[in-house]
């Protein structure tokens, strides 16, 4: 697989610094370059008002379509709720062998539990996210190892059970270590 690297795009304000922790996480799992990049989009177009959520399938296709590159996995960084139809919510959302995904920041925050505010958990939370995610776009599926990054996570005491990393079975499948 001939992966150039890995361009975070911000829809929305992300510290600098918040940023670089992630992708130091995600160069260090998958061993390829991060880049950065802010994007626009007008999210009102996947709001649906019903729910009181933005459209997870809508807003990927759109990322891919919009910022998707041959030459890299494409990832949109969110602040917004995300919902798929057949759920109440997701944590993130990619394409299964493809080049793009979306991650949400939206429900990883304890403030959003009703808990004390942690930034270490957040940081860690939205990277265990982000390399899930890229996980599916170098073909992985969900794994049973419990500890893997790539287990399912329903909710987040799912995604802190887990560790940031691969386990040994999924790492020897993906195409670019």
């Amino acid at each position: 697989m001939n992966v150039q690297g890995i361009e975070l795009i911000s829809f929305g304000y992300f510290e600098v610094d918040f940023l670089g922790k992630i992708a130091i996480e995600v160069t260090r799992e998958y061993t390829v370059p991060v880049h950065f990049k802010e994007g626009h989009l007008d999210l009102s177009e996947y709001y649906d008002a019903a729910r009181r959520q933005y459209n997870g399938n809508l807003l990927l296709k759109e990322v891919d379509r919009l910022y998707g590159s041959d030459s890299l996995k494409t990832f949109g960084l969110f602040y917004v709720d995300l919902f798929i139809p057949i759920l109440t919510y997701i944590f993130g959302q990619a394409f299964l062998g493809g080049r793009t995904g979306i991650v949400s920041i939206y429900r990883l925050s304890n403030e959003r539990y009703g808990l004390k505010e942690i930034d270490d958990y957040l940081v860690d939370r939205f990277t265990k996210e982000v390399i899930h995610e890229l996980g599916h776009t170098f073909g992985l599926i969900h794994c049973h190892v419990p500890d893997c990054v790539m287990g399912s996570s329903t909710y987040v005491e799912d995604i802190d059970q887990k560790s940031a990393h691969l386990c040994s079975n999924c790492r020897s499948n993906v195409g670019i270590m």
